[in-house]
């Protein structure tokens, strides 16, 4: 597996600090001796690569992440992408797209978020962590391989999006109601396709997950994201992840409790 620093974000002047994010977790795993398997982890023997970005050259940094994503599909078995905000899913998900149509794989996409991020682009060529899943559909990913999984608080623009892409959703109360159903829903859903899994940090709640943009209460515990997580990981098919939203910046008055999140679920991909 490899693991790529994304330090993009496009997120109105709100994500500042989520670009150093990548390097955070990292030095955190080093805190963590063993994932929940009981498999060793040790950072030195990571194969760890960067982007390295300049978030004042939205053109530049888009070019970039999409090549270097592309890349890293076609050469690794398997990627995490640590970032950054929300927009520099936007690229990677084009760059897994393409890697998709040309090796003949049909792409599968599941976004575990509080928001949609559907929004209308305000620019269309560089949309920002609020507007990348609705750019990245407009850019031709296929909307019924997409399954966005804990939203609980959407615009009405994108309520009626989502209803006319009829983008399949899980909502809180079906992921509490039966957890491991709800888990082997999402595996069905992704069976025989190449799957990319994008984690905003904020499906989880707050009380676990304080340091990211937009705080939205009755999110998942930690627990239980890590549950999912560990089966998610299952799943033969996985091709890619990405971990986003996390601040660096704003965790530090909350003692590094998102980053020390992040780099658990990091470690339960290792």
């Amino acid at each position: 597996m490899q693991i790529i620093k994304v330090p993009g974000i496009n997120g109105l002047g709100k994500t500042q600090g989520c670009e150093r994010a990548g390097n955070a977790i990292l030095a955190m795993l080093n805190q963590i001796y063993s994932n929940e398997q009981g498999k060793p982890i040790d950072s030195r023997l990571l194969d760890l690569e960067e982007i390295h970005l300049d978030n004042f050259n939205l053109e530049l940094t888009n070019d970039l992440i999409y090549k270097n994503a592309f890349q890293a599909f076609e050469t690794r078995p398997k990627v995490v992408f640590l970032g950054g905000d929300h927009s520099i899913s936007y690229s990677l998900g084009r760059g897994f797209l393409d890697y998709c149509q040309n090796s003949g794989k049909e792409p599968c996409l599941i976004v575990f978020d509080a928001h949609a991020d559907c929004m209308k682009p305000a620019d269309n060529k560089f949309p920002t962590h609020e507007e990348w899943l609705r750019a990245l559909i407009g850019a031709g990913f296929p909307a019924e391989s997409i399954l966005l999984v804990g939203v609980r608080n959407s615009y009405k623009d994108e309520i009626s999006f989502l209803s006319e892409k009829k983008i399949k959703m899980i909502s809180m109360n079906q992921l509490l109601g039966d957890l491991q159903d709800t888990c082997d829903a999402i595996m069905e859903f992704s069976n025989a396709k190449e799957l990319y899994v994008s984690i905003d940090i904020d499906v989880v709640d707050p009380a676990f997950a304080p340091a990211t943009g937009y705080l939205e209460p009755g999110g998942l515990t930690s627990r239980q994201f890590i549950y999912l997580i560990q089966r998610i990981n299952k799943i033969k098919n996985l091709k890619a992840v990405d971990i986003v939203e996390i601040n660096e910046e704003k965790d530090k008055k909350f003692q590094d409790a998102t980053i020390k999140l992040g780099a658990k679920i990091l470690g339960e991909f290792l």
